[in-house]
């Protein structure tokens, strides 16, 4: 489990594709450290396990489902990373509730200086606006987010200068795919109504 405040970027030394598994390795000096072989680290929201550490090097193994699923098969070498270490049960819930379990792939639509304040559009996939909630938490990237409003299949978030210079979310331009993770309460809360009221629409 993870909490969306990112402890670090990384740069992509390399992604191997063409074999299932693929691989994929990171230099990331600070979230290695603590870290041994099978452990988890969440790689711009996507949750993968430790396989190799060499030096400041580290690989992750990348099955072709979680290709398709994220945004991860469009990395390439020298492409920054968001990374989070598994939380301790005895530290600080700085974020949300975060899984590493990626809902589905969103784009940039949008992004606009306003008093200080980016503000970044995204286009959310079919489906998932309906766990989206005005004040509410949306893992983008990896980095947990206040949702500032919320139109449709469009969702705005605020991001503040320590965000953008901290995670990837400073890079981010018009037409970037972004990993999105919505609650998990969310979700737990639709399956659980749709068992007590029949017809509610509620996914099972």
């Amino acid at each position: 489990m993870f909490t969306g405040i990112v402890e670090e970027l990384g740069t992509v030394e390399s992604l191997t594709p063409g074999a299932d598994p693929a691989r994929l390795r990171i230099r990331s000096p600070r979230v290695l450290e603590g870290i041994a072989l099978g452990d988890s680290i969440a790689v711009s929201g996507c949750c993968l396990t430790v396989t190799a550490v060499e030096g400041e090097v580290w690989s992750a193994d990348v099955i072709a489902t979680t290709l398709a699923a994220t945004s991860l098969g469009d990395l390439a070498p020298g492409d920054r990373v968001n990374l989070e270490r598994c939380v301790r049960a005895d530290g600080r819930l700085d974020g949300h509730i975060v899984q590493g379990h990626v809902d589905g792939v969103g784009q940039v639509r949008g992004r606009e200086e306003s008093a200080g304040t980016t503000l970044l559009r995204l286009a959310l996939p079919e489906g998932l606006a309906r766990y989206v909630v005005d004040k509410g938490s949306l893992a983008v990237d990896g980095v947990s987010l206040t949702v500032a409003a919320i139109d449709g299949d469009e969702v705005t978030i605020g991001l503040i200068p320590e965000t953008l210079e901290r995670t990837t979310l400073g890079r981010r331009a018009v037409g970037d795919r972004v990993n999105l993770e919505v609650d998990v309460l969310a979700k737990y809360v639709e399956k659980l109504a749709g068992g007590l009221l029949p017809g509610t629409g509620a996914a099972r």
